[in-house]
């Protein structure tokens, strides 16, 4: 058997088992979201888009981010974090002003309220990852992921940087 290049395997289509592994890891994954959402949403009443922007806040310097700034950071469209926002921001988690510095650019801030949500959720949302993910792979197969997460990321940078 010839082993595939990596230009000739971009020019393939999967095999098979390509597809079987392909499909384990994308159902898994969305399982194993689905129950870290529940765990997060019954225990702390926090959905996976708030703990993000909270968790990004909370590592901000003055727990504050411009809002350009913290939609690159989570991943989202603009439009998508300005829409979560007004949630959060309706709940007390966040509050906006307009930034002083920027024209149209806006500052988003922790309130005092979304920090101690962020607290009360982060220990059980942390035991949740540690059973639902840590505990059911060996300390091999842990690493393993971390490596493969790694070159998942790498490749999707260096694809979106094309």
């Amino acid at each position: 058997m010839t082993e595939a290049t990596p230009e000739r395997r971009r020019r393939q289509l999967p095999t098979t088992d390509e597809l079987r592994i392909w499909r384990n890891f994308v159902e898994t994954t969305a399982a194993l979201n689905s129950q870290l959402t529940s765990r997060l949403q019954v225990e702390s009443a926090l959905s996976p888009g708030d703990y993000v922007v909270l968790l990004a806040l909370s590592e901000a310097q003055d727990q504050q981010m411009r809002s350009s700034a913290l939609a690159s950071h989570v991943g989202w469209e603009r439009s998508r974090l300005s829409h979560h926002l007004g949630r959060m921001e309706r709940r007390g988690l966040v509050s906006r002003r307009e930034c002083p510095t920027v024209p149209r650019g806006s500052e988003v801030r922790l309130t005092p309220s979304g920090a101690e949500a962020f607290h009360r959720a982060t220990v059980p949302h942390l035991r949740a990852v540690r059973d639902l993910f840590v505990d059911a792979l060996t300390p091999d197969q842990l690493r393993a992921a971390g490596e493969i997460a790694t070159a998942l990321c790498t490749h999707l940078d260096a694809r979106h940087e094309k």
